[in-house]
């Protein structure tokens, strides 16, 4: 039977918990494997890593590790080096991208580009993605360390892709989804996929888990896109409607955009080059987003991506891993942050 999205309808909702649950003994692992490998003989690499790995995040991706790792009843501890590899790779990129952004807030703190300053920040970024890839020779296999290699060099592809397309308008669906694909879904599947390795499993496994990740991966990137638009600094731990002031160009925008008469046109291009971002031309974005239910279709999309990734694992036997990673899933499309 093919799991679906709605299977928590009129109950609790979901959550991440029980996927925290499930893994939580193999992440005190990878935990310590990331205070161990933050050291150095130089004091700010600790202070500035320790400030964005400690901030609060979800762990989603390395959680993903671990939990398919689970789903396909590996035994040993290689997944969890790996695990710390994935976490290693995304707050280097999140460290860069707060740069590239300007950011000053991420999960309600200051940004470590506004403590430390920029060159900081992209220094202690590098010195991260060169734990990580320590982590994946140590574990031996040429497998994980090609998908997460490449994983890397399509994540900052997809960064350039994106800052090549901000202010640009009349960028594409098709061209913003190749963006996110990369930017964010890559390493989603790259943290999924790897499990299947270190366990020895067919290319089969690694193919439905790279669908799993990858599909979850999209799901949460256009969540993330419409709760900018809808959600509160509070709830996101970041400034709302960062993505408008930033001339973003997320799918929001496009279907406003593609479906607006011609002086709403007008105001969107204003808008992503910088000359319409106070806080009224905010609000009006938020109305013509509400008119052509741009918000409502981009969470829809979310929803179809999310239903793929949970399709992706059916073949797998029925095991409480799974039913943690479909509710991270269903966590993932209803999230409100």
């Amino acid at each position: 039977m093919t799991a679906d999205l709605q299977l928590h309808a009129g109950d609790a909702p979901p959550s991440l918990l029980t996927l925290m649950e499930l893994v939580s003994d193999d992440m005190e692992l990878v935990n310590d494997v990331l205070l161990e490998r933050m050291q150095s003989d130089v004091p700010m690499i600790p202070q500035l890593a320790d400030h964005l790995v400690s901030s609060g995040g979800k762990r989603m991706r390395p959680m993903l590790t671990l939990a398919c790792a689970a789903v396909l009843n590996y035994r040993g501890r290689k997944h969890c080096d790996l695990a710390a590899a994935v976490e290693f790779i995304h707050t280097a990129t999140l460290l860069h991208d707060d740069v590239v952004d300007g950011s000053d807030l991420r999960r309600g703190r200051q940004t470590a580009n506004i403590i430390w300053g920029n060159s900081a920040s992209v220094l202690v970024g590098d010195f991260l993605f060169a734990r990580a890839f320590e982590l994946m020779v140590e574990v031996g296999s040429l497998r994980a360390l090609h998908i997460l290699s490449r994983a890397s060099a399509v994540i900052a592809e997809g960064e350039v892709s994106q800052l090549s397309a901000q202010h640009q308008i009349e960028t594409s669906e098709e061209q913003y989804l190749a963006i996110i694909n990369g930017k964010t879904a890559e390493l989603f599947a790259a943290a999924s996929k790897i499990a299947a390795v270190v366990a020895e499993r067919t290319d089969d496994s690694e193919e439905r888990l790279d669908s799993f990740g990858r599909n979850l991966g999209m799901a949460f990137q256009l969540i993330d896109d419409a709760i900018d638009y809808v959600s509160d600094e509070e709830t996101m731990g970041k400034g709302v409607g960062d993505d408008f002031r930033d001339g973003k160009i997320t799918l929001p925008v496009i279907l406003a955009y593609a479906r607006g008469n011609a002086e709403e046109r007008q105001f969107w291009q204003d808008a992503m080059t910088g000359k319409r971002i106070s806080d009224a031309d905010l609000d009006h974005a938020k109305a013509l987003l509400h008119k052509y239910d741009a918000v409502t279709d981009t969470m829809a999309r979310a929803r179809d991506y999310g239903q793929k990734a949970i399709e992706a694992l059916a073949p797998f036997p029925e095991t409480p891993a799974k039913a943690a990673l479909s509710e991270a899933v269903a966590f993932a499309v209803s999230r409100a942050y």
